[in-house]
């Protein structure tokens, strides 16, 4: 990782002398005032970095949810603003944008200061409003009725999602009435602390089906053991490279690949019995044709929150086979969900946080 968090300091560095120096020079103040400004940027910045330290873990909660809070969102403006400086600079090389509207130019600044507002409220209700999709999954094999299944991926509960929104979400997902909730990982963000002094477990306990999950990559950021005790508290059953018959269906949960020594999909299913519906949990959906291969007739993942924000959708979508939403593979039908939390800043910019309502059976 250690490699990855240099070249991620580095872009980091490039991106804030180039918005620092534009900022500079486009606001028309004393160079008192532009210090301030420049300063509470830098502020906000170091929140960031704090949170790499896990400095919110040592300082009361409230504290440390508005350090995790400020630094993950300075991230994302820092990205929008690059983005407009940019846009600026190019119109300015091809005589479209004036060099005057970017040197102590007022109206230029209150017109950034207004997009970045806009596009933030707009991020942040987005992000508020949860969307409900729909799959209809039919099969040949035998169901005694249909099965109602309500599935999510990547709450990431923590400093920015706290037990208030947690109780909202089940909510969401009691008026479902569904057969059982499925969870395909990240339901921890990157520490325990909060969930334990909010005593989360206890909303799962509010669900009106059982819960079925596996693990996603935040579980052990945030401590694998701590967040199976936190499962068990919770009244999760956790599938680790396992699997669960319940009435029709077989649920297999496969530990996430940060963990080099979960088995195979091909060692999970020898013991399985194809003649029921196989559901498998995920958390990442890489080598969607293990599945295929293996004749499983539906796969649910998470993890890419497709990119979260416009243009890294662009990314998930170029890394991943299928980075969002229905996929199909032979005979083998796929969800990839964007989640229903997400990690960093509360914005959703160009996708969605969701809740999938599956149905099995004719």
């Amino acid at each position: 990782m250690k490699p990855f968090f240099m070249f991620f300091f580095i872009l980091l560095s490039i991106a804030l002398t180039y918005v620092g120096w534009h900022i500079w020079y486009v606001l028309p103040l004393s160079k008192g005032m532009k210090w301030s400004i420049i300063g509470l940027l830098a502020v906000c910045f170091a929140c960031l970095f704090l949170n790499f330290g896990r400095i919110p873990d040592r300082v009361p909660l409230w504290l440390g949810s508005t350090i995790y809070n400020v630094g993950c969102s300075s991230l994302i403006i820092l990205l929008y603003l690059f983005m407009t400086f940019l846009v600026l600079d190019l119109g300015r090389l091809v005589r479209l944008v004036p060099k005057a509207w970017l040197h102590d130019n007022g109206i230029t600044s209150i017109s950034i200061l207004v997009l970045m507002v806009g596009i933030f409220v707009y991020g942040y209700l987005h992000y508020q409003h949860k969307v409900r999709e729909e799959v209809t999954l039919t099969t040949q094999k035998s169901l005694n009725g249909k099965k109602k299944l309500v599935m999510v991926s990547d709450l990431h509960l923590g400093y920015h999602n706290r037990r208030a929104a947690l109780e909202r979400w089940v909510e969401l997902l009691n008026a479902e009435k569904a057969d059982a909730v499925l969870i395909a990982g990240d339901i921890i963000d990157m520490s325990m602390r909060p969930l334990e002094e909010e005593k989360m477990a206890e909303v799962f306990h509010q669900l009106n089906a059982p819960v079925y999950a596996c693990l996603g990559n935040h579980e052990y950021f945030s401590g694998e053991p701590r967040a199976r005790q936190f499962y068990d508290e919770a009244g999760i059953h956790l599938l680790r490279d396992s699997a669960v018959v319940v009435d029709d269906l077989c649920i297999i949960g496969r530990n996430d690949r940060t963990n080099r020594h979960r088995k195979s999909l091909a060692d999970i299913m020898r013991n399985i019995d194809k003649s029921k519906y196989t559901i498998v949990l995920d958390h990442q959906p890489h080598h969607l044709e293990e599945a295929e291969e293996q004749g499983v007739d539906f796969q649910f993942s998470g993890h890419t929150h497709r990119g979260q924000v416009w243009p890294i959708s662009w990314i998930t979508d170029a890394i991943y086979e299928c980075s969002f939403g229905p996929w199909q593979r032979g005979d083998t039908r796929y969800y990839i969900s964007s989640g229903l939390g997400l990690w960093g800043g509360q914005f959703r910019i160009g996708t969605q946080s969701e809740y999938v309502v599956v149905t099995v059976g004719e």
